[in-house]
């Protein structure tokens, strides 16, 4: 079958045509390139982490399948928990972290990819993992991207025996142009693809591999454990979501639904948008850039007051879209407008299109990792509960047996509902902005699809307002509201998110294009 991937590794996007080109779907490809993306991105996601998918296909069916990470449902039985800080050095500033088996929630990518491959793919499970299983045992150089990131995360990769297996095979951290090599993972998805799709599930969540997991939470070093138990584990379901969407420019977008949140702050941000005409303005214009930081800036007012309190009552996604809250933040911005720091973001991202007409994009994080591998599997699983922005509550506050949050938004652009744009990203906080930001080129400026995703960005939050440079306008803070310090970088930065991304030249025709952000080290893989 014909396609086009974006993917944030050669090897991640590689896999997707291979599976294309097999006389798989976009469903397929995608499944293949995420178990890839565990070998090939593996200080970024894995089978111990999670993530979401949105799907359309091409009889019209839209479906947001979330297989994020879930909190346990009990914590009174862990005495002493193995949770405790580490620092990454990003050199201009040191980012902390929390990691251990308590930090560890309830794993959901492999039962995601499980359950879409199930549900809309159309080649055996065996055939979909090969590229995975491959890659995983004969191994693969380190780019220069990824030995960036084992540096960052050293003191995680370092930390227990079983990562230094994988990441220190001959007792020295592996850097660019290294061989990583990962024989048991590959093993134990051989295993599991063998099962079959409930077979695999099973044997994941039910079996040994579960059955280790919590044994090791209950034994720990020093009587130090973790809080998941087999009943966690038995009782997580991938959840079907339908779609947050809303209209931009006469186009259809669809994306990542609360309790999510990026998806909403991104469809909220769109809307404010919508009552602006960009195409009057210069792109990277004080004026442009004012409108773009400000919106921002509202938007975060508007998750502050509306939108963080209510995440799970099932209808805040329209009462955040609905048209008389967007308009109490429309009016100070037009009153604006007519008066004229380097942290990590462990998440990537993959899109596929197909010539049928099937689309996917699929977000999908580890965390930084726990540092905590499962025995005999070389599977590193999540830390997301030490991930400071997923538990507003306090560490070991997170409320029992629910679904996390999350900033993860795959998003697609449907045109006479015919998938236009496939995009999605990684970066914390600034997915959603480097998504709104890259829309926003297609749609108002009419960039080709490659310059639309390496155009110079802009973040703004928490009164500081990053720049990335490129940007010509002269913009101090006293001419943004808000704003305690501007930050002009001086060079394209993973900061501002890696946007892989699929767009149909003409809606609806088989011209697919694809485009990779360098910030994040994208590729494209073509099965055309």
């Amino acid at each position: 079958m014909a396609g086009v991937i974006a993917a944030g590794h050669e090897r991640t996007a590689e896999a997707g045509r291979e599976i294309l080109l097999a006389g798989g779907n976009a469903f397929d490809g995608a499944i293949a390139a995420l178990l890839t993306a565990c070998v090939a991105e593996a200080t970024l996601t894995s089978l111990g982490g999670g993530g979401f998918l949105l799907a359309h296909t091409a009889h019209g069916q839209n479906t947001l399948f979330d297989f994020f990470t879930q909190t346990p449902g009990r914590r009174d039985h862990c005495s002493g928990p193995d949770f405790y800080p580490i620092e990454a050095n990003f050199g201009d500033t040191v980012q902390e972290f929390h990691v251990g088996k308590a930090s560890m929630a309830v794993p959901g990518l492999l039962a995601g990819a499980l359950h879409v491959h199930k549900q809309l793919g159309r080649l055996p499970l065996k055939m979909v993992a090969e590229p995975a299983i491959i890659c995983a045992r004969q191994g693969l150089t380190v780019s220069p991207f990824q030995g960036y990131c084992y540096e960052l995360l050293d003191t995680i990769l370092m930390a227990t025996a079983g990562a230094r297996q994988m990441f220190a095979p001959k007792g020295e951290r592996l850097k660019a142009g290294d061989t990583l090599h990962l024989p048991k993972f590959a093993d134990t998805l051989e295993y599991l693809a063998g099962l079959g799709d409930e077979g695999a599930r099973r044997a994941f969540y039910e079996g040994e591999i579960a059955q280790q997991i919590v044994r090791d939470c209950q034994a720990g070093d020093e009587h130090l454990g973790g809080y998941l138990t087999m009943a966690d584990f038995q009782a997580y379901q991938v959840i079907e979501r339908s779609p947050l969407s809303v209209n931009y420019r006469g186009v259809q977008l669809l994306t990542n639904p609360p309790p999510s949140a990026g998806g909403a702050l991104i469809a909220f941000c769109l809307e404010l948008l919508d009552r602006f005409d960009l195409k009057a303005m210069t792109f990277g214009s004080v004026e442009h850039l004012t409108l773009l930081a400000q919106a921002m800036r509202w938007t975060n007012v508007a998750r502050r007051s509306h939108l963080d309190t209510a995440l799970f009552d099932p209808d805040i996604a329209q009462k955040f879209v609905d048209a008389d809250l967007i308009d109490n933040y429309v009016e100070p911005l037009k009153t604006l407008i007519s008066s004229g720091l380097n942290r990590w973001g462990s998440t990537t991202h993959i899109s596929v299109m197909d010539d049928e007409g099937n689309a996917a994009s699929v977000t999908s994080s580890n965390g930084e990792g726990s540092s905590y591998v499962v025995p005999g599997t070389q599977i590193m699983m999540n830390n997301m509960l030490g991930e400071e922005d997923l538990n507003p509550h306090g560490f070991n506050q997170w409320p029992l047996g629910q679904r996390m949050s999350s900033m993860m938004a795959p998003t697609m652009i449907l045109k006479d509902g015919k998938p236009q744009l496939v995009l999605g990203s990684g970066g914390s906080n600034r997915i959603r902005t480097a998504i709104l930001q890259v829309i926003s080129n297609v749609l108002d400026f009419e960039m080709p699809l490659k310059q639309a995703v390496e155009a110079p960005r802009i973040h703004w939050e928490n009164g500081m307002f990053h720049l990335e440079p490129g940007l010509e306008a002269n913009i101090a803070k006293s001419d943004m509201p808000g704003t305690e310090q501007v930050v002009e970088w001086q060079h394209s930065n993973m900061f501002f998110g890696g946007v892989h991304s699929v767009i149909s030249t003409t809606a609806g025709s088989n011209l697919l294009e694809g485009a990779g952000d360098s910030r994040r080290s994208g590729a494209v893989a073509n099965a055309l």
